[in-house]
């Protein structure tokens, strides 16, 4: 098995793209199988971003200053997973907004698994050495044991308010 920072990450990126195609697949059946689905979607999508938030990130940011704007973007787009990752945890699967909110979550991944992918990892790639990367790599599997596996509330309590106004209203 590859310790590479962007392999490790390119493998939790086409486990998260099965998941996805699995809801999909779903998504007319039964709330149950959707809900469960779910639940293993959020929970690589956890895993992933806090590795990512982190180790690589800071890492990366630190030693490849060319994708700075890269990494601010991706905190953001990290930030909104995580709302919609929190809604979804507090909600039933049989929700009529259940559907289209992972949708949504989908949509947004999916855009910033391609911007990683084919904008700034050849970057990162280029101007890391292989040990650096693997490196990198063998510290996010060190901490893969210790990750949250469910999304957390989000701190400040205008978010959370803003959380749950989302899934209440």
């Amino acid at each position: 098995m590859s310790t590479d920072a962007i392999v490790l990450l390119k493998e939790d990126h086409k486990e998260i793209r099965r998941l996805f195609k699995a809801f999909q697949e779903a998504e007319e059946g039964p709330a149950s199988k959707r809900g469960k689905i779910v639940e293993q979607i959020l929970e690589a999508l956890t895993v992933h971003t806090y590795l990512e938030n982190e180790v690589m990130y800071p890492e990366v940011r630190k030693l490849v200053p060319d994708v700075e704007d890269d990494i601010l973007e991706s905190y953001e787009e990290h930030h909104v997973a995580d709302v919609l990752c929190f809604e979804l945890f507090t909600m039933d699967a049989d929700d009529e907004r259940f559907n289209a909110k992972t949708t949504v979550l989908i949509e947004n991944v999916l855009h910033h698994v391609e911007e990683e992918e084919q904008e700034w990892f050849p970057k990162v790639r280029e101007a890391l050495g292989r040990n650096q990367l693997q490196e990198i790599g063998q510290r996010m599997l060190d901490l893969r044991p210790k990750a949250p596996k469910t999304p957390k509330t989000p701190t400040a309590p205008k978010a959370l308010k803003k959380s749950l106004d989302a899934v209440v209203a």
